[in-house]
This record gives C-alpha cells, structure tokens and sequence, in this order.
C-alpha cells in the first residue's frame, strides 16, 4: 500500500483549529517509517466541475466566502486542488490518500443538507475521485460526521451506493435515516468497538452490493475515543474495520477525512488490518 502526501499541505491553518497542519504533520512522521510515499497533481478544474457548480469553484478560486470552520486562507484553492488530485491518484491506484483538507461535507454548492458550515471541507475529494472513476462505487464513510455533502451529491446515482456509520445529533445533524442509495446508521454518542463493529458488519451484509467494481473509503479516525466525534473506539478497533473492509474482496481506495487525536496510530493500525495483519 502506498500513501499519498506533499509537504505542501503543511502550509495553511490556525493552531487553535481542530483541522490544523499538526495533525498531519504527526501522522506523516509517525508513518513514514513504514510506508513508502507519491507525491500528489492538482486536480484540473473540469475535474472539480465533475460535482461541483462553476459558480461555488469560483467562490473558492476568489477566496470570496466566509465560514466561521473553513476559513478563507490565502491559497485555499490550490491546497484544495492539491487535495482532490491526490483523491483521484488514490481511486486509480488503490491507495491512501493522506491530504488535507477534508472533503466529505463538501456539496454540489458547497454547503449541503441545510448544514451551517463547510465542516473544514472546500471540495468534495472522493466525490471528485468516484466520479473521475466512472465505475460503480461502494463509498464507505467511516468518519464519526455524516457526509452530508457525499449524499447530496450522490443521491439517486445508479452508479454509486453511500453507506454511513456516524454519531447521531452531532454536526451536521443529518444522515438519520437512509434514503435510496444513500445507507446510514446513525449511532448513539459513546458506541463503542463492539456496537460498531456489529452495525459495520451488518450493513456491508445486509445491502445488496452487487455490480460494485471499487470501493472508495472516506477514513475518518474522529471515532477514537476521546476525539471529537462522540464515539468510543479503540485503536484496536481500526485494525478490525480495515479487516472487515479487505473481506469484501474488491479493489479499494482511502480518502482522510477527518482524525484529531492520535492520527498516525490509528491510520496504521486500519491500514495493518486491511493489509491482512492479524
């Protein structure tokens, strides 16, 4: 498995936001040991255009917006495009994108589902990747936040089935029931490994997966217990979901999306799982 990452993506952010370069910077070095590492493209606007208005592109391109999350750093744009190109580099390569920023909150025009922010997310990366694919895609959110922009911009596609494990009540606040394509399994704050693993398994059962080609994974690591998203895993337990997700015997492709505490740990023991590391 190679990792996706530029220092690029170190450049931008507050010390006091949750979604700062910190965290990546620790991730990378804790990794770095044991992963060989391609550096990422920008992505190409027509790509971005695949899910997202040329009004909203532009709205990030002029850096002409306001969100109390997502602030408007000097060069967002680029670090955004930075971040999708890799996600596509990932899909068709079958690996771990480890970008910054996020995505999955990202919709067609930015804020989605009657969300009140842009949860650190200015384009929406796997969304970009899946549809570069242009194959049938399972996407597996895993990250303790609904991906509200994931769903609105896939809602009703034939070609892509969303399944969503995350925290109930929590930012957005949506994903509490499924809807077409679109599966979630809205969980109580402070499930655990057990709890989790169970609803992991018995979604991935109990849809019918067939046609699926590729699977793209929106790995969030905010379930740890103690992180942000209200859940209460172990590190363990991402062995165990990496595990679960190598069983299901397709092609697969991971997009970070968010992770505050202990990154680096969690991502390696996911990645020992999938890897077939008992």
């Amino acid at each position: 498995m190679k990792l996706i990452f530029s220092p690029r993506c170190l450049e931008y952010g507050f010390p006091s936001h949750p979604e700062n370069p910190e965290r990546l910077r620790q991730a990378y070095e804790f990794l770095k040991p044991y992963y060989s590492f391609i550096e990422p493209r920008e992505a190409e606007e027509s790509e971005l255009l695949l899910v997202h208005s040329k009004e909203y592109v532009e709205i990030i391109r002029r850096e002409e917006f306001y969100d109390p999350d997502t602030p408007a750093y000097p060069n967002i744009y680029k670090y955004a495009l930075l971040s999708a190109g890799a996600a596509i580099i990932a899909a068709k390569q079958n690996c771990f994108s480890l970008m910054r920023p996020p995505g999955h909150h990202a919709g067609r025009n930015g804020l989605a589902l009657g969300a009140p922010t842009l949860g650190f997310c200015y384009f929406n990366n796997i969304a970009i990747a899946t549809r570069k694919l242009g194959k049938k895609v399972l996407i597996l959110d895993i990250d303790a936040h609904h991906g509200n922009g994931t769903q609105e911009i896939f809602q009703g596609d034939p070609n892509v089935i969303y399944i969503s494990l995350h925290t109930k009540g929590i930012y957005p606040g949506t994903g509490l029931k499924s809807e077409g394509n679109c599966y979630n399994f809205p969980l109580p704050w402070g499930t655990g490994d057990e709890e989790y693993l169970s609803t992991l398994e018995k979604a991935l059962k109990g849809i019918d997966l067939s046609g699926v080609e590729i699977v793209g994974v929106s790995a969030g690591f905010d379930t740890l217990r103690g992180d942000l998203g209200g859940l209460s895993l172990s590190e363990g337990c991402f062995r165990k979901i990496g595990k679960i997700i190598r069983e299901l015997n397709l092609p697969t492709f991971f997009i970070l999306e968010g992770g505050y505490r202990n990154l680096g740990k969690c991502i390696f023991e996911f990645l020992r799982g999938f890897e077939g590391e008992t």
